[in-house]
């Protein structure tokens, strides 16, 4: 990416913020929406919390300062009058911007080669949650009630992915935040929060074809329905305990009805023994109207004859000796949510789970849809970005590539982008200054 793409890129990003809706009035409207959303916007994508007040201290020192010269940012606002300027501001208004980057990334050919079975584009679903505590809370928490009598608030969201198999990244979408439901428990407002997901964006990813994967929640059978509606394919994963009328007539299938298929994969210096089964045809739920669905599992044994994986699957794909190994792949693909995705925002350097403010209305959603991205925009560097994706290389962990990061734009003043990648790449010696062998 040159200078002029990421300004690009900020650009877009302040022009949006630009437009966030204002409440302010008077002397109160001293700063621009587009720096106040800015200055939120840099915690994030430099993971430090002190990152403003640092830049104001070299503001003073040097009459500039990093959140100007990488983020545009003219006046830096304090942080509680950033809290209360975004509090009303639904995080829907930042979904342009996933929009604008996936569409970037679709432009520049980088999703070429994640096409995945039967030529689909894999879509994975998951609930998270990014906010608890048993004091603080808003009308917009969700409240999980214990045996004890105490309280737990908390704000949870479903966050699609683009996933693949083999494929480090995961590559967020926009976000369907979880509110308060009325008689439902947290697995209904996951599935309702899809379903609105679903809804609201099926149309807009259709033309890639999607395969949509989830776990067990997902292997619903009202869900699967509208997902066929829908003209999407899925592969969720399908356990015993909530599909007994599935399994039972799994257990009553003989060859050639149930298919069997063993691979040995090498695992390192072993062989590891994949098992697949397989059914077409079964229901999915009990009673005359049940969807028929395809079903398969996997049991992987190890050179000492342990099991190390098993689990289940249903899909709308007919099953065949030839792609059974490929869609069960598929499936448990889905699990790049959680670890390249969630477990990275919350475990790896983003806090996904840190207050960073509740605030009284949408605050804390808001904050979140922020913060994701911010890990958007840094998947979006990995693909397009030659010395950014250089420098992760070379770093070996992502706090690691955030400590650096945080010290640097702390102490030195960077004119832009640009020179930031390039002091880094001189000081670890990569790129175009690599050391001759």
């Amino acid at each position: 990416m040159s200078a002029k793409r990421w300004a690009d890129l900020v650009g877009s990003l302040r022009r949006t913020l630009g437009g966030l809706p204002d409440r302010r009035t008077g002397d109160n409207a001293h700063y621009a929406m587009e720096d106040i959303g800015s200055s939120a916007f840099s915690v994030f994508f430099t993971q430090s919390p002190s990152f403003l007040s640092c830049q104001k201290t070299l503001q003073q020192a040097k009459g500039r300062s990093n959140a100007q010269s990488l983020f545009q940012v003219e006046q830096i606002p304090c942080d509680n009058h950033i809290r209360q300027t975004l509090d009303p501001v639904p995080p829907e208004e930042l979904f342009p911007l996933y929009d604008e980057v996936f569409e970037s990334l679709q432009e520049a050919g980088c999703l070429e080669s994640w096409r995945a079975v039967h030529d689909t584009t894999l879509l994975a679903l998951d609930g998270t949650w990014y906010h608890s505590s048993q004091k603080i809370h808003c009308p917009n928490c969700s409240c999980l009630e214990h045996q004890s009598g105490e309280k737990t608030y908390y704000h949870s969201a479903v966050t699609p992915v683009i996933v693949a198999p083999g494929q480090p990244h995961a590559i967020p979408l926009r976000p369907e935040f979880i509110t308060p439901q009325d008689g439902h428990t947290k697995q209904d407002c996951e599935l309702a929060a899809a379903k609105r997901w679903l809804e609201k964006n099926a149309a807009r990813y259709a033309p890639l074809k999607v395969t949509l994967l989830g776990d067990d929640l997902y292997a619903h059978q009202p869900f699967c329905r509208r997902t066929l509606l829908h003209d999407f394919h899925f592969i969720f994963v399908c356990k015993p305990d909530s599909h007994p009328t599935l399994y039972h007539w799994v257990h009553l299938l003989q060859r050639p009805d149930l298919g069997t298929v063993t691979m040995r994969v090498k695992v390192g210096a072993h062989f590891h023994t994949y098992a697949y089964r397989y059914a077409n045809g079964v229901p999915l739920a009990e009673g005359a109207d049940a969807l028929q669905v395809n079903w398969c599992e996997v049991t992987v044994t190890d050179h000492k004859g342990q099991v190390v994986y098993r689990n289940g699957f249903v899909t709308d794909f007919k099953i065949t000796d030839q792609n059974v190994a490929a869609l069960v792949a598929a499936g448990r693909a889905r699990w790049k949510i959680e670890n390249e995705n969630n477990n990275t925002l919350k475990t790896k350097g983003y806090h996904l789970e840190h207050n960073f403010g509740h605030g009284k209305e949408q605050l804390s959603s808001l904050l979140a849809a922020m913060n994701i991205l911010a890990f958007l925009y840094h998947t979006f560097l990995s693909f397009t970005d030659e010395h950014y994706r250089l420098i992760r290389a070379a770093l070996p962990t992502r706090k690691t590539f955030f400590d650096d990061l945080r010290a640097l734009t702390r102490y030195l003043l960077f004119p832009n982008w640009d020179a930031l990648m390039d002091f880094m790449m001189r000081g670890l010696e990569i790129g175009p200054y690599a050391q001759a062998p």
